[in-house]
């Protein structure tokens, strides 16, 4: 497939011509857990073709964006993972969902919906706490956990690398909040909505609000 330009001289035309197209940064936000094999990608992109999906996963590699390696044995499978100039559009992503978040109102018949997707809007706040640590997050769909200050940013399942610093559990209800910002996650723990389990620095900024 020929590769598509706006032919503009414009910094924002250029990230479209790598970015701009449909399932793209869909892609990066999974890539953003850590190197994903292409069947984990097509589950956890619903709707998304085996030929768009390898079409975006080829433009992606070609811009820079993500690789393509093969693992060492045991596993030796082939996963796709992201570059740093990759890893540079996690801001851009949230940025992203912030200001689409209002549209989120209530959720639809036909959405579907994975439990590391909260990641991206919980991160944003966990990060203005200023505290760097592991994040365990239980919601209704299931587990995922957030890394602050580290790679990769999230990942789904339980934390891997031994106890995180925190864990909460939260119900559908107040993930749907969190995630749309109609309320804050501090706000939500001081409520009584969110249960947080852990001592140190980054339990105490989600209790109090302050690192």
């Amino acid at each position: 497939m020929p590769r598509r330009s706006y032919d503009q001289y414009c910094a924002a035309a250029r990230a479209l011509d790598a970015v701009g197209d449909r399932w793209t940064l869909l892609i990066v936000r999974e890539l953003l857990a850590g190197a994903r094999r292409y069947t984990d990608l097509h589950a956890d992109l619903p709707g998304v073709s085996t030929d768009m999906l390898a079409t975006r996963l080829k433009g992606m590699e070609r811009d820079g964006i993500a690789v393509r390696r093969r693992l060492p044995p045991p596993a030796s499978v082939y996963v796709y993972e992201l570059t740093p100039r990759g890893r540079e559009l996690l801001p851009v992503l949230q940025a992203l969902g912030e200001w689409g978040a209002p549209g989120l109102a209530e959720r639809r018949p036909t959405d579907a919906v994975r439990a590391h997707w909260l990641a991206l809007p919980l991160s944003r706040q966990l990060e203005a706490l200023g505290e760097s640590g592991a994040v365990e997050v239980r919601v209704d769909e299931g587990v995922f956990h957030v890394r602050l200050g580290g790679e990769p940013v999230y990942g789904e399942g339980a934390y891997p690398d031994g106890e995180p610093d925190v864990r909460l559990t939260l119900e559908a209800e107040v993930c749907g909040e969190v995630a749309r910002g109609a309320v804050g996650l501090v706000e939500a723990v001081r409520g009584g909505r969110v249960a947080v389990v852990g001592e140190g620095a980054l339990a105490k900024a989600l209790r109090d609000g302050t690192s």
